[in-house]
């Protein structure tokens, strides 16, 4: 495991947002139609495929969002359930998002199979960066610790044969499409992320 690699959800850029509450109108929120005025957060049950960090699945469940995080990772599975832990024992706030981020030992590929989700949203490993648009420290970290993701085609493409509402892959903004997938219904560009944002039509 890298040295010093820690999943923590009540400091740094986690902790702040969720300390200063920016609400439905951020860009992953509105991505999944969180934004809308007849949405209620606590009917939303995401599938987080790809779980990392938890940084995405932290901000959902703040907002009231119910999340199953899947890691496939055992090193990152580890960390994310100390992270938890420690975040249940913080406050009972905390308590409370916890308990909407519920997570499991998983490869999604074979988790959504057979199952037909609202719901699925994917953030896998981005493309390599070099020179002066490397990644944070962190996210070099992760990416030494559970690889490159070659098979995110793959998942993208179990994630839109059962999602029945949505789904959404964060991508950097100016990267390529995966190959093999048909183009979004709308994206949400960021700064530096987008995200894709398929529309389901299935009942």
């Amino acid at each position: 495991m890298p040295d010093g690699l820690i999943v923590d959800f009540l400091t740094g850029a986690t902790g702040y947002r969720q300390r200063h509450s920016f609400g439905r109108r951020q860009p992953l929120p509105r991505a999944l139609g969180l934004h809308k005025k007849d949405a209620d957060p606590h009917r939303f049950h995401i599938i987080d495929a790809t779980a990392g960090l938890g940084r995405d699945a932290f901000l959902l469940a703040s907002l009231g969002v119910r999340v199953t995080l899947l890691e496939r990772n055992p090193e990152m599975f580890s960390l994310l359930q100390q992270a938890m832990a420690r975040a249940r024992d913080h406050s009972p706030e905390m308590a409370a998002i916890m308990d909407r981020m519920h997570l499991l030992h998983a490869d999604a590929r074979h988790y959504l199979g057979g199952r037909s989700p609202e719901y699925v949203y994917l953030d896998p490993m981005h493309p390599q960066r070099t020179g002066s648009a490397l990644v944070k420290k962190q996210l070099r970290q992760v990416r030494e610790l559970v690889g490159t993701d070659p098979d995110s085609g793959d998942l993208l493409r179990t994630a839109l044969q059962v999602a029945t509402r949505r789904v959404v892959l964060k991508w950097p903004l100016r990267a390529p499409a995966l190959p093999g997938i048909p183009a979004p219904s709308h994206q949400i560009c960021g700064k530096t992320v987008r995200y894709d944002v398929f529309v389901r039509h299935r009942t």
